[in-house]
């Protein structure tokens, strides 16, 4: 109220002086257009104006909704707001509006005002635009769980000013399912989606202000077992140990089962000892001991994988050997990788033996 009854004493005054002096129409000569400022800045606006020394000159902010704030008459301040200053130049008749610590409220528009009478006045314009870092928003994609086959849509926005580009990437610069390492816009689209889709994606929001925003999405798929053997085929000496590897690719973890002759072999069960652990996101590895092996443990075992989408299954057979095989059973006699069955060597020594007291005997 008390700023309203100010702007109408000093239009009143405006009014009679002019009446009475007949002064030469006001004009502003002069003022700032647009100003960018980041966070924290300070910045200047200009407005010169001729013939106006008896008239009212206001800075005022006009906010989006076009409500009128006026800041300063002349040379004096009206809002009280330490961020904001008003300097007269009465050289050039230039009344500058200095604002400090910029904040993002302070985007907008201000009007310098010449008040001629109480329904005419003469304005201008200045813009200021602050710039904001980039923000990603939370109606953006944060987490996708699908299976295979479906199609999905990760999305991305983001606020700041200027207002910022999205792109989108993968972990480690994989190659995304669009083709390319890289893909500009808001959504990215995924048809088809298969396990090779899964893993972490990147969407990045970049205005040049700051460093930008990212967030990572995390892309699950789920999809039936792919049962993968590194050696099909494995031999060991009766009454030595030998490990038999599996590896699983599924999602949801699966139930794995290790058989014999269409029987399930568990864990410590006669000699049969099952590890099983996960080496990366979505992979498992499974291995089956078989520890002092016996005749009725060489033949075909089954590593087999299940779970709510599907299951799959290798073959693996142990052989027997006439050799000690390395690993799992090394070490016996330094560094080789291949050892004489010991039964066999301690005859072969026998014989030896007995042929050369026999022989030493004779003599």
């Amino acid at each position: 109220m008390k700023a309203l009854k100010y702007l109408s004493y000093i239009i009143f005054l405006g009014i009679n002086y002019d009446s009475v002096l007949g002064q030469q129409n006001p004009s502003i000569s002069y003022i700032t257009k647009e100003k960018y400022a980041n966070i924290g800045d300070t910045i200047d606006l200009h407005c010169s104006v001729h013939y106006a020394s008896i008239y009212p000159v206001l800075w005022v902010k006009i906010d989006d909704k076009g409500q009128h704030s006026i800041i300063s008459s002349g040379s004096s301040q009206i809002i009280p707001d330490q961020r904001y200053s008003i300097r007269h130049d009465e050289a050039s008749s230039t009344y500058t509006l200095q604002i400090t610590k910029i904040q993002q409220v302070d985007t907008g528009l201000y009007q310098c005002q010449v008040i001629i009478a109480s329904a005419s006045k003469l304005t201008e314009d200045a813009w200021v635009y602050v710039r904001i870092p980039p923000v990603i928003l939370d109606n953006s994609t944060q987490t996708v769980q699908t299976t295979s086959g479906a199609k999905v849509f990760l999305q991305c926005y983001a606020t700041g000013y200027p207002e910022p580009k999205v792109s989108w990437r993968r972990e480690n610069n994989d190659i995304l399912p669009t083709g390319g390492v890289v893909y500009r816009g808001n959504i990215l689209a995924i048809h088809n989606i298969s396990k090779h889709d899964r893993g972490t994606y990147y969407c990045i929001a970049d205005n040049g202000v700051g460093k930008g925003a990212r967030r990572h999405v995390g892309v699950e798929v789920e999809f039936a077992p792919v049962v993968y053997v590194p050696k099909g085929r494995y031999k060991q000496a009766l009454g030595y140990d030998m490990d038999l590897y599996c590896q699983i690719e599924a999602y949801p973890e699966p139930s794995i089962l290790w058989l014999k002759d269409q029987q399930q072999i568990f864990d410590n069960q006669r000699e049969h000892f099952i590890t099983t652990f996960s080496s990366e996101s979505g992979f498992l590895e499974t291995k089956l001991r078989v520890a002092e092996i016996e005749e009725d443990d060489y033949g075909v075992y089954t590593c087999k994988a299940i779970n709510k989408l599907g299951h799959d299954q290798k073959y693996i057979t142990l052989e027997e050997s006439y050799t000690i095989e390395c690993p799992p059973v090394c070490g016996l006699t330094g560094s080789s990788s291949i050892f004489h069955y010991y039964p066999l060597l301690l005859i072969t020594l026998s014989i030896i033996l007995n042929l050369f007291i026999l022989k030493s005997g004779v003599s």
